[in-house]
């Protein structure tokens, strides 16, 4: 019987789809350093992870049965995907599972951000019943997504599921990507009606200077894709949100650029220090903040586990 660890959790769709083909699901959640030696011991041939587990060199030479790694998500950046693939170990991942999720949070960051809502939440329990006039005087001065462009970095699945949600919500949108010249999207709507769209590759540059928003959908690179130079470039008073990688938006130009009122706000889902994000980050009252909850929904998680499971079958049935 073939065994599958589940190391960072499966949905139960994922798992009774497994169990149904016969296979073993075990969904202990072993610590890292403890993880090879749970592995050989239980004879397990796949490990599924997020992004909370490392699948690195040494832990693949120190299993010798395991035959697959699956991520539960887009990024592999926690596996060592080229090496496993060269021992002759299967690698896969979901990376349409979770893009919906993904671009729903880049537009909580911006509607909290627009009308301060991260900010208020944390005052309206303090002060709302004593300073309820100068509080509503504070947060007064909101402003509308619709009719503001969103530009948007890196062009996959999730940022195309983002700028659709700008589409619907009356926004305009720019992209740069280095693999997309050209895209249409289908927007579809709940009655059967499908309106497309066609965009076109923008200058990096181009899309910082004429953005009113920036969001970030790039997988983890060598130094900042954002950093002192591209806020420089951006409209005065511009939001920006990473709900992509840690690390590719430097935090000490961000928190310089939100303190000079270049930056009007921002919003992060991921962090350079994840999973200790430092505490001028976490204390700002100018940035919106999530735990790196992206694909973190119930739907998302439904739609992982079955893909996983899928997979699985068919490579290893």
């Amino acid at each position: 019987m073939v065994k599958v660890l589940a190391n960072d959790g499966l949905s139960q769709t994922g798992q009774d789809a497994l169990e149904k083909a016969g296979f073993e699901v075990i969904t202990t959640k072993v610590a890292q350093e403890q993880l090879a030696n749970f592995i050989n011991e239980k004879g397990v041939n796949a490990l599924l992870v997020r992004s909370a587990t490392e699948v690195r060199k040494s832990l693949i030479d120190a299993c010798p049965d395991l035959k697959l790694i699956g991520r539960g998500g887009v990024g592999m950046d926690n596996i060592d995907v080229q090496y496993a693939k060269d021992k002759g170990i299967h690698v896969i991942n979901t990376p349409a599972a979770s893009s919906d999720s993904v671009a729903e949070l880049v537009f909580a960051h911006l509607f909290n951000g627009v009308r301060f809502l991260h900010d208020s939440n944390r005052n309206m329990p303090l002060e709302g019943d004593s300073k309820f006039k100068q509080l509503k005087k504070s947060y007064a001065g909101g402003s509308e997504l619709k009719g503001k462009t969103l530009g948007i970095i890196g062009f996959g699945r999730i940022g195309q599921a983002t700028a659709k949600v700008a589409l619907g919500l009356g926004m305009k949108v720019l992209y740069n990507d280095h693999h997309r010249e050209e895209t249409t999207l289908n927007l579809d709507f709940f009655d059967g009606q499908s309106v497309g769209f066609t965009l076109k590759n923008t200058d990096f540059e181009d899309v910082l200077q004429n953005s009113d928003y920036i969001s970030l959908h790039v997988p983890a690179q060598n130094g900042y894709v954002i950093g002192e130079k591209e806020f420089k470039i951006m409209k005065d008073g511009a939001g920006i949100v990473n709900a992509a990688r840690g690390g590719v938006l430097d935090e000490v130009a961000l928190v310089a650029a939100l303190e000079s009122g270049k930056i009007a706000f921002a919003g992060l889902d991921v962090y350079e220090s994840e999973p200790k994000p430092e505490i001028k980050i976490l204390m700002h009252p100018g940035i919106s903040l999530t735990p790196h909850i992206g694909a973190s929904t119930k739907e998302a998680q439904q739609r992982i586990g079955s893909e996983l499971a899928g997979q699985i079958i068919e490579l290893l049935q």
